[in-house]
């Protein structure tokens, strides 16, 4: 039986084991904001907890209430949200890189009622919120809420989190996301079988995964509060410190991303990259090559898995237990209790062994059960993602006869760089506001070291050189997060298109990797890290 909220799970370990550490970071992890590192027990968080707790409710949070929180990965995020899930209220975690007008947009879709950021975040915040948005530093007094609501015991259908993820056609969607959700998700992350088995008041859960996805919110925060474990929630990555940060936080579990293990693979030896206590890394999306030479060189097992932040902890497949054929980009099998069809383009099951985008459900009377609840204030996309009483995933993958998937590709619109789902369309949009574009287009190209890169097609009347183009990243880096920014640009006379004036995105990718190799495009990617230093 589950608990019904992440709160609920914290407070049971914090009334039987408040002297369990809960929240820490060791020095060598080089943390600005605390460069000794900090530590806090359960009974500590409590304490914490309880005070914002208290703040929220006499300044009329309560019940419904939605929050926004610009605190990165910090002790203070965590404070922040379960004080705020004990009353019944919901946040919108906020990544801090972003621009603007892409905060605007996240913050007049969802509606939030305050935002809590740090000092350091104040220009973003002041140029990206609505004037009339009450804000707040941690620390500070609350702001009196603008409408009152009462604080009530949460209940698993209560949203607990708005998440936005890239869609495929257009702007963010806003996920809302349930207390069930969350719990739904914790509660796969602790019950895997085999290596991915976790014991009760001693794991230590390394993450350099942002709050703001599902994967470090739901996997490793409230994952750890079940079984009583520890949270160690990074700034970011950073490759010169990492072994040696994980092996002085007594890591017993490491989070990562394709990406991580192919930087990590380009260094030289460590004294600390064996002498740790993980048991193994779950790290979705390393390439097949890149996993077989970690695991060699470092002795520390990759886990693989797959999901998206729609289908939550029901709709999700691991390797954890799984013995999986190697060289090959295999997820692993389905979890317990979910549905599932791979089809082709009209709908229709394809055979063992042939790819197919990825359909699934929830077994049972409730298809949507531990799924998100749906895309806040927009019914129409949710009902076309459940067209058919299936969540139609974009993802075309593969199955063999002993139920082990593959993934293949993905049919949306996306690039996924670094980890992140990036709308192409988003992109896109960005690019066509400017000036000197009269159209583009955006599609993945294959990177080494990040998955893939962010490719932009661009028809142009202007100046098409590499002046011109340096100077279109300046102003994109306006407009966008750094990881959104066109990693490659090619000038073109048109847009590959059909008969019927649909761009052929197929096309697009295929001629975007000759102009990669043929060197006809322009690589940006030095100038794309150099922006983002600047910022």
């Amino acid at each position: 039986m589950l608990l019904p909220t992440p709160f609920h799970a914290f407070d049971r370990k914090a009334k039987t084991r408040p002297d369990l550490p809960f929240v820490m970071a060791p020095a060598s992890a080089g943390l600005p904001y605390a460069p000794e590192g900090f530590s806090y027990t359960y009974g500590a968080a409590a304490e914490q907890i309880a005070a914002l707790r208290a703040g929220y409710a006499a300044a009329g949070y309560g019940h419904g209430s939605r929050v926004a929180l610009i605190l990165q990965n910090r002790p203070e995020f965590l404070f922040h949200w379960l004080a705020l899930n004990a009353l019944g209220a919901s946040i919108v975690p906020v990544n801090a890189d972003m621009r603007p007008d892409e905060l605007r947009y996240q913050m007049e879709k969802s509606q939030a009622e305050l935002m809590v950021a740090l000092p350091e975040f104040d220009a973003l915040v002041l140029a990206g919120c609505p004037e009339d948005m009450p804000r707040s530093h941690p620390g500070a007094a609350i702001p009196p809420a603008k409408a009152t609501r009462p604080a009530a015991e949460g209940q698993p259908g209560d949203e607990c989190a708005l998440l936005f993820t890239s869609g495929s056609t257009g702007m963010p969607k806003a996920c809302i996301l349930s207390n069930y959700y969350f719990m739904n998700v914790a509660d796969w992350y602790v019950s895997t079988e085999g290596m991915g088995g976790l014991a009760e008041d001693c794991e230590v859960s390394l993450t350099p995964l942002p709050f703001f996805h599902m994967n470090a919110l739901g996997c490793t925060a409230v994952g750890m509060m079940v079984v009583g474990g520890c949270i160690v929630a990074l700034d970011r990555f950073h490759a010169s410190r990492w072994w040696q940060t994980v092996a002085d936080s007594g890591a017993t579990i490491v989070h990562a991303l394709g990406v991580i293990p192919a930087i990590l693979l380009q260094l030289p030896p460590h004294p600390a990259e064996t002498a740790h206590k993980a048991r193994f890394a779950f790290s979705p999306g390393v390439d097949a090559a890149h996993k077989i030479e970690f695991e060699r060189r470092y002795g520390l097992p990759i886990l693989e898995g797959w999901a998206m932040t729609e289908t939550g902890g029901t709709g999700v497949t691991c390797t954890f237990g799984v013995d999986c054929p190697p060289g090959q980009r295999c997820i692993g099998v389905a979890r317990s209790g979910m549905d599932w069809r791979l089809v082709d383009d009209e709908g229709r099951d394809v055979p063992t062994g042939t790819p197919g985008e990825l359909w699934v459900r929830a077994k049972g009377d409730d298809p949507r059960k531990g799924f998100f609840t749906g895309y806040l204030g927009d019914e129409k996309a949710t009902g076309e993602a459940w067209e058919g009483g299936w969540f139609h995933t974009g993802d075309v993958m593969s199955v063999d006869a002993e139920g082990r998937f593959y993934f293949v590709d993905r049919k949306k619109s996306i690039v996924r760089r670094s980890g992140e789902n990036i709308s192409a369309l988003e992109v896109e949009m960005a690019l066509i506001a400017d000036p000197a574009v009269k159209t583009a287009a955006v599609t993945p190209v294959t990177d080494d070291t990040r998955g893939e890169e962010v490719f932009a097609f661009v028809v142009t009347e202007a100046a098409a050189d590499a002046a011109a183009a340096n100077a279109l990243l300046e102003r994109l880096a306006a407009k966008l997060s750094y990881h959104k920014l066109p990693g490659w640009l090619a000038y073109t006379k048109a847009l590959p298109v059909s008969s019927t004036n649909k761009l052929l995105r197929g096309v697009l990718k295929s001629d975007a990797a000759e102009a990669v190799a043929s060197g006809r495009a322009f690589d940006l990617r030095s100038e794309k890290t150099a922006l983002r230093k600047k910022a």
